[in-house]
């Protein structure tokens, strides 16, 4: 019989509504409970081991928070006797916690992080079939060595590029450009692709402060200057097209590069890459000359968590860390 440990951490697949405001209260429900009202069936022959890492809205997830779920991970996963784990999670910060794991864990086994829409009383509620069939993930040995994936609604996405697409529905996270590794159907597990690389930090010290600026037109620098004030270990800025900022940005942005800031300009668009298309102020190219890092496909937050990970693990060459061709 396989085993699967299952984490659970709040959010909307652990919620209630309060009895004051009708409204829900994120995380109230603890791992027993949740798992007792999914009703996992017995024909599955998967002994399902429950631990409450703690029960929280998303939004209050800190790093502390993340580095003790990994603890937990790494734990479970170096038994023999663990197929994999589950963690179950808000959607509001999922994206970020899936793919910060799957930069600081180090497992064949599979790591697969779920959560809901809706509530577990929700009519058409999302909540047990995704564990269910997160479950069922974390058993499947195509799912070996490709590191921290997403189920949700059916899908297996891989935490590199997943995103939360929709505020409510119940499809509720995309992989735009890139698709889906995979689906669960009928209770089979398909794998149809996989990354062809895998990353992995080991983190040598505290995780440092990196701040994210959106740029938008005739944006000036004033959140750049305080970010530069604040004394940040780095600053992800969030571009447009093939990564361009707003003239008015620029003179701040060569301050913080001299005063030893990692910037990294990355490209609000959905699809596509940050590249030096163009030679004028502002320009990929013209950052890029002045110390800037080329963020690539990376989106801003997915951005600032490689480079805060980087960072902490000391990477040697921090200039080359969105490149893939440095693998």
């Amino acid at each position: 019989m396989k085993k699967v440990v299952v984490l659970t951490t709040g959010g909307t697949i652990a919620s209630k509504k309060n009895s004051e405001s009708g409204l829900l209260e994120s995380g109230v429900i603890n791992g027993n409970e949740l798992l007792d009202l999914c009703d996992i069936p017995s024909d599955i022959n998967i002994d399902i081991q429950v631990e409450s890492v703690f029960q929280k809205a998303s939004m209050h997830i800190t790093y502390d928070d993340l580095l003790l779920i990994k603890e937990r991970i790494d734990d479970h996963l170096m038994k023999d006797e663990v197929a994999g784990v589950v963690i179950t999670h808000g959607t509001d910060t999922l994206e970020e916690t899936s793919y910060f794991l799957n930069l600081v864990t180090n497992h064949v086994k599979p790591i697969v992080v779920t959560g809901s829409q809706r509530s577990p009383d929700e009519i058409g509620t999302d909540s047990f079939v995704n564990i269910k069939h997160s479950i069922l993930a974390a058993c499947s040995k195509d799912l070996w060595d490709v590191g921290v994936v997403v189920v949700f609604n059916e899908r297996i996405f891989h935490s590199k590029y997943v995103k939360k697409e929709h505020a409510s529905n119940i499809q509720g996270f995309n992989s735009f450009g890139f698709g889906y590794l995979g689906i669960i159907d009928n209770g089979y597990v398909h794998v149809h692709q996989k990354p062809i690389t895998n990353e992995f930090f080991q983190l040598k010290k505290k995780l440092p402060e990196v701040d994210i600026i959106k740029c938008f037109m005739d944006s000036d620098d004033k959140y750049i200057r305080t970010a530069r004030e604040a004394k940040v270990q780095g600053l992800i800025l969030e571009g447009v097209g093939r990564g361009q900022v707003p003239p008015r940005m620029v003179e701040e942005i060569k301050q913080c590069v001299k005063s030893g800031i990692k910037v990294v300009i990355t490209t609000s668009a959905e699809e596509g890459e940050v590249y030096t298309t163009y030679d004028y102020l502002g320009s990929a190219y013209d950052l890029y000359k002045n110390g800037v890092i080329l963020g690539r496909d990376y989106d801003s937050k997915k951005a600032r968590i490689k480079l805060m990970v980087g960072l902490a693990s000391e990477y040697p060459n921090i200039e080359r860390i969105y490149d893939p061709s440095y693998y």
